[in-house]
This record gives structure tokens, C-alpha cells and sequence, in this order.
């Protein structure tokens, strides 16, 4: 716990960290989101991929709260009960197969609140690694995860029978 707590403070003082970063001359995609099976969001009908992190495939499961009842990975469902609604991505690139790659926000309940970086988000609470060229945070998130046996790092569920 006083790793944790050490490294968010550690965070905090480094400049730019929770600022939004640039877009890459495209302007930001505004508008609500569909979460695929695969950790991806269809949003104003075009496929985004979470800048800067990589999503193992794990058990696929349901959420039977919801109607209609929605399966596909750990990630998947979790990005699916954080979101919501309406996020706001800033492209950084295209990728080869016709997706954008970027960095997606989406509005906590009160307007004090900051965006939350749903990249970052996955990442700390395990469902996602930091990838190559991801953000000094993503890294360091990915960290306290990993302390914490958090998603991944933890104990394998879907094992137990």
C-alpha cells in the first residue's frame, strides 16, 4: 500500500502527467461508444484502439446485469461498465488495418471531476499492459498493478472450478 501511495505522489510531481495529449493533426472523435468483444470501440462508426497498451486475451464472461446481456473479455467488460456512454478520443495514428489508434477519455459523474484516460484506467486495474511507445504513467501503472496483484497480476480465477 505504501508503494502505491509513494508512486502516485511520485506521479503527481512529474509535469504533464494526467494532461490530455496532443493530437496528431486530426481533430478529437466526440460521440458515443461501442465496446467490441476485443477491447476496441466503434465510435461515429469508425474502429479505435486504446493508445499505448495491449489487451491479453483472457476467459470470455457476461455481464447478465445488463440488457441485453453482453459477453466478451475481462477488458472488454470492464471498459463496458466504465464508459457508459460517450467518450472522447484523440487520434494519434492510423493503423494498418484501418483503425485509429488513440488516447480515449471519457466524464466521471461530476463535473469537478477530471477525465479518466481509459487506457490508464485498464492498466491499473490489470486488464491491460503498457505497450510499446505508451506514456511514462502507463508504465508506471502497470507497476502498481503488478504490486497489488490486481487483474492479470492476481490469482487466476477462471481456473477455479
Amino acid at each position: 500500500m505504501r508503494a502505491a501511495l509513494f508512486a502516485l505522489l511520485l506521479l503527481a510531481a512529474v509535469p504533464g502527467f494526467g494532461a490530455r495529449p496532443a493530437a496528431a493533426g486530426t481533430p478529437p472523435i466526440r460521440s458515443y461508444a461501442i465496446v467490441q468483444d476485443d477491447g476496441t470501440l466503434r465510435v461515429q462508426g469508425k474502429t479505435i484502439r486504446l493508445f499505448g497498451l495491449y489487451v491479453p486475451s483472457s476467459a470470455r464472461g457476461c455481464i447478465t446485469t445488463l440488457r441485453p446481456v453482453r459477453c466478451g473479455s475481462r477488458a472488454a467488460r470492464a471498459l463496458e461498465l466504465k464508459i457508459q456512454g460517450f467518450v472522447e478520443c484523440l487520434p494519434q495514428q492510423r493503423l494498418r488495418d484501418g483503425s485509429i489508434s488513440a488516447v480515449c477519455y471519457v466524464e466521471e459523474g461530476s463535473i469537478l471531476d477530471p477525465p479518466v484516460d481509459l487506457g490508464a484506467w485498464l492498466i491499473e486495474q490489470g486488464f491491460a499492459v503498457a505497450g510499446p511507445g505508451a506514456p511514462f504513467e502507463y508504465g508506471v501503472l502497470e507497476k502498481i498493478a503488478r504490486v497489488n496483484r490486481r487483474g492479470l497480476w492476481g490469482f487466476q480465477v477462471d481456473r477455479i472450478r
